[in-house]
């Protein structure tokens, strides 16, 4: 008798909520703002599959190995990036650094 494997369940397809977070940067009214959008930029160039949400958060950063000091605190489940102003989103090292970051973090 032969028998029929079980098939796999359907894997969750991945939602980019895109359109969600530019309806929020849209009406988001914050000193920050263009300082944001720009950080949002650099990071979805990195990978075009990237997906997005509205938090930005390095979970299990910890893992991450960053000699640069971009990513900063020791929490044990998440490390934390931090930008002052705009100046300081387009300082060359620090760009370069949040890209490596995001690189090494979607390759995890």
């Amino acid at each position: 008798m032969a028998t029929i494997p079980a098939k796999k369940p359907a894997a969750k397809p991945v939602v980019n909520k895109t359109e969600k977070v530019n309806e929020f940067m849209d009406k988001l009214d914050h000193p920050f703002k263009v300082e944001v959008q720009a950080v949002r930029e650099i990071i979805k160039n990195v990978n075009k599959d990237i997906t997005e949400e509205i938090n930005l958060i390095f979970h299990n950063g910890a893992i991450l190995e960053d000699k640069s000091g971009l990513l900063q605190g020791d929490y044990v489940d998440r490390r934390m990036v931090y930008f002052s102003d705009m100046k300081d989103v387009k300082v060359k090292a620090k760009r370069a650094a949040l890209e490596k970051a995001v690189r090494k973090w979607v390759s995890e």
